[in-house]
């Protein structure tokens, strides 16, 4: 087997370059489960690296859980690393209106989801050891050493200018061109989407969203006594772009909210001629877009997408992202840039969280100055990938035959639809019991809809306790089907 030239990326390591060559291989099925790699020597000769960089290679792709090595033999394509199980199905919710019903749920479950020692695969927090966090404890020092006086202070409503600075500049990769005037910091996305929901909608309208859609937007709608409408949503694509234009002809939706690129928990991208017409069914309507981006850097591949942001010529789209997954999850350092909204976005923000803390705000901009973010984003969207192939292999290999799962291209969630029979709202029960959080489908639905279905959490890094949380829930899962098919004997 010939191997082609290698194309190292900006801040790669080479062995890691070699590692992704052969992943690709196993990943498109040129190598399958029981072929024997190329040689270290052979590789060493086609790829003119040096023989150590190629066992570095190897030594990565064992510890991927992709290949084995064999005494006296070589390296192996392990049995059961193309073992994916085939995407979820795509949902054909109710065409009308609901008024959302999660929070009961939402508030009963969530205690268990982030109990110190459990394994979490219930919330979908990134692991803190996969952050920069001595870079950034350095940034903060500083800024607290040599910036006393505004560290301690309060900030404007708009917020920090040397973060919206920095902000401004990273969006350019996004598609989007806006000024640092244009921007609005947050506590986080979370923050910023509640204050979006807030300028533009009212009491008893009714918001356009994929389906099944994060539960944290769900408690949002209906917190603000506002009814969701859910779109026929296809689990590589997103919305549908017909179910949008028939809802928003008939008068039925006032506005739309989407998770654009790597939804949560579908992990769904919208591929750009579809961004381009939605925002042309808004446009023509005049109605607003609240777009949540905040797993957009989280590529495994390529580029970054585009955003819906990028489409928008009338200032419809109120992009809202935060730093949550890629920097510090705890730093609650978001932003909005809410477009021809922006007057009521900030008498909103004033009247609820006027200002956000200076010290992070600073912190954060220090080190998105001083270079090395693009550097971390590479290693993490790795890592991600990694995560996300071995949690989706796993579910493969426990979990009851017949059970779908996500193939994200970016982000760390898998949502996962069993077969029917096996009620996840239990398995949350019975997982919790084992020192394992899971969140259940009814989550993800306004109704309470995808009990067959759950969430799994890749955020956190890959090891022997986390395989077997996985084939854990998966036995449970198997044992409610059997139980199921046994008449519950």
């Amino acid at each position: 087997m010939n191997i082609t030239p290698l194309d190292v990326g900006s801040g790669e390591n080479l062995y890691e370059a070699v590692a992704d060559r052969v992943a690709w291989l196993i990943e498109n099925g040129t190598l399958r489960p029981g072929d024997r790699i190329p040689s270290v020597r052979r590789m060493h000769e086609q790829l003119e690296v040096s023989i150590s960089t190629v066992m570095q290679a190897y030594r990565l792709l064992e510890d991927r859980g992709l290949v084995e090595a064999r005494p006296q033999s070589g390296y192996y394509v392990r049995r059961g690393a193309d073992r994916r199980p085939d995407e979820p199905t795509v949902a054909r919710p109710a065409s009308s209106p609901r008024k959302v019903c999660v929070c009961s749920l939402s508030y009963s479950l969530m205690d268990k989801l982030d109990h110190a020692g459990v394994v979490k695969l219930g919330a979908a927090v990134p692991d803190v050891e996969l952050m920069p966090v001595k870079a950034l404890n350095r940034c903060f020092g500083q800024v607290l050493r040599y910036n006393t006086a505004n560290a301690h202070g309060y900030d404007t409503p708009a917020g920090c200018d040397e973060l919206r600075s920095e902000i401004a500049r990273r969006m350019l990769d996004a598609g989007v061109t806006v000024s640092a005037d244009e921007i609005v910091t947050t506590c986080g996305t979370t923050e910023g989407l509640y204050l979006a929901l807030r300028a533009v909608t009212k009491p008893g309208d009714t918001v356009a969203i994929e389906t099944p859609t994060y539960y944290g937007v769900l408690e949002k709608l209906e917190e603000l006594q506002l009814r969701s409408l859910e779109l026929r949503t296809d689990p590589r694509d997103g919305p549908d772009v017909d179910s949008l234009a028939e809802a928003v002809s008939a008068g039925k939706v006032q506005a739309l909210l989407t998770v654009s690129n790597f939804s949560n928990p579908l992990g769904s991208c919208i591929p750009d001629d579809r961004k381009r017409a939605i925002m042309g069914i808004m446009s023509r309507a005049g109605l607003p877009v609240i777009e949540d981006d905040i797993f957009g850097e989280l590529y495994f591949e390529g580029t970054r997408p585009k955003t819906l942001k990028a489409y928008d010529q009338e200032g419809l789209v109120l992009y809202c992202s935060s730093f949550s997954k890629t920097l510090s999850p705890g730093s609650r350092a978001g932003w909005c840039i809410p477009g021809r909204f922006a007057e009521r976005f900030l008498r909103t923000k004033m009247a609820v969280s006027p200002v956000c803390p200076m010290v992070t705000q600073l912190a954060i901009a220090a080190y998105l100055k001083q270079g090395g973010f693009d550097r971390h984003l590479r290693r993490l969207r790795r890592c991600y990938r990694d995560q996300v192939n071995r949690v989706a292999q796993a579910v493969g290999r426990h979990f009851p035959e017949g059970t779908r799962v996500s193939n994200p291209a970016g982000g760390y969630v898998l949502w996962v639809e069993m077969p029917d029979g096996v009620d996840s709202l239990k398995l949350h029960d019975e997982a919790a019991e084992h020192g394992i959080s899971i969140a259940p489908g009814p989550l993800f639905s306004p109704v309470g809809s995808y009990r067959n279905c759950l969430r799994l959490n890749c955020g956190i890094q890959w090891s022997p306790r986390v395989e077997a949380a996985v084939a854990m829930v998966g036995t449970l899962a198997r044992k409610q089907l059997a139980m199921a098919a046994g008449g519950g004997t």
